[in-house]
C-alpha cells in the first residue's frame, strides 16, 4: 500500500517546523507516512531545520514566494514521483501540533462519500475547540454577519458561515467547509477535483477546494476524535492579510454566482468591514477600503 503523503507548505517557519516535527510521529501512529514539504523561499532557517531534523523529507524549493495552492500543488507533483506513489494525502500547516493517532482517525473516516476529513482543532492552553466548519457564503449570511456578528448569527444557520452550535462539534458533522490547516484527503476525492486553484495565493483556495469537491460528490467531514492544536496565524490582526482574505471571500464568491448576487455579496461583507472599522478595527478599515476600490477584484490574488 502507498504511504500518506503528509503535505506541508513552508515560508520562513524555522520558529515553528521543531514542534511539529516533534509532534508528527505520535500524530501519524498507526500509518505508513513520508513528509514531503514545499517552500516558498523561505528568508530564514526553514530548509536547514528540515534538513537537520528530518533528514528523509522530501523538500521542493520553488524559489519563489508561490502562494499556499501552488505550494501544495508542487509537493504533490514531488510525491508522485516517489517508487509507489502515494495514498491519501494529509494537508497540514507547520503550525498544527497534531495529538496521538489524529491522522489515522483522519484517514479512517475517509469514503466514497466523504472526501475530506478534518480534525477539531484547538487553541493552545484552551480546553473548548475552535469554530472551524463553515457554511457556503450567502448575501444573507453576510448580512446577518455584518449586523450581529458572526458569533452571534452563527447560531442561526442562514445567518452565518460560521458554525458555532457545539453540537456540531460532538458528531460527524458535515460542513461545505471547513478551515485547512489541517485536513485528509482521499485518493478518488484528489483524483476528481485536481490541482488546488493558484489564482488564490493565500485564503479561500481551502473554500474553493472543499466547494469543487462537494460540487463531484465529495463531502467535508469533522472526525471529532481527531485533535490537533493550531498556533494560529496572523490574519486576525495584520491589515494587508486580512484585507487579502476579505477579497478573496468576495472573488470566490464571484465565481459561483453572478454579477448582480456578488454586488450583494461585496456590499455586505463592505458593511461588516466598516462597521468594525468605526470601532477602530485597524485590518477591517483597510479592507473596507480595499472593497471600495474599482478594480480590487481584479487584481491578481495575492497582491
Amino acid at each position: 500500500m502507498s504511504p500518506v503523503a503528509v503535505v506541508v507548505v513552508t515560508w520562513n517557519s524555522a520558529a515553528v517546523l521543531p514542534g511539529f516535527l516533534a509532534a508528527l510521529p505520535d500524530g501519524m501512529a498507526g500509518l505508513d507516512w513520508r513528509l514531503v514539504v514545499a517552500d516558498n523561499d523561505s528568508a530564514d532557517d526553514t530548509v536547514e531545520v528540515l534538513r537537520a531534523l528530518a533528514p528523509d523529507t522530501t523538500i521542493v524549493q520553488t524559489g519563489r514566494n508561490a502562494g499556499y495552492a501552488a505550494g501544495i500543488n508542487a509537493a504533490l507533483d514531488a510525491a508522485g514521483e516517489w517508487d509507489g506513489g502515494y495514498g491519501t494525502v494529509l494537508v497540514c500547516n507547520p503550525d498544527i501540533r497534531m495529538r496521538q493517532g489524529c491522522a489515522k482517525r483522519l484517514v479512517d473516516r475517509l469514503d466514497g462519500e466523504v472526501g475530506i476529513a478534518v480534525p477539531l482543532l484547538y487553541e493552545e492552553g484552551r480546553e473548548a475547540p475552535l469554530y472551524s466548519l463553515r457554511r457556503e457564503s450567502t448575501v444573507a449570511r453576510a448580512l446577518g454577519e455584518a449586523i450581529i456578528g458572526n458569533r452571534r448569527a452563527g447560531r442561526f444557520p442562514r445567518l452565518s458561515e460560521l458554525v458555532t452550535d457545539p453540537a456540531a462539534y460532538a458528531g460527524p458533522t458535515r460542513p461545505d467547509w471547513a478551515t485547512g490547516a489541517l485536513m485528509a484527503l482521499s485518493v478518488d476525492c484528489l483524483a476528481a477535483c485536481g490541482p488546488w486553484d493558484e489564482s488564490f495565493f493565500l485564503y479561500s483556495e481551502e473554500t474553493e477546494y472543499c466547494l469543487r469537491a462537494r460540487d463531484l460528490g465529495y463531502r467535508t467531514q469533522l472526525e471529532p476524535t481527531a485533535h490537533a492544536v493550531h498556533l494560529g496565524g496572523e490574519s486576525r490582526v495584520s491589515p494587508r492579510l486580512w484585507t487579502l482574505l476579505t477579497l478573496n471571500r468576495v472573488r470566490l464568491y464571484g465565481r459561483r454566482h453572478g454579477a448582480l448576487a456578488t454586488g450583494c455579496f461585496r456590499a455586505a461583507v463592505f458593511l461588516r468591514e466598516a462597521s468594525r472599522a468605526a470601532l477602530g478595527r485597524e485590518a477591517s478599515r483597510a479592507a473596507a477600503a480595499a472593497l471600495l476600490r474599482p478594480g480590487a477584484l481584479r487584481a491578481p490574488a495575492g497582491a
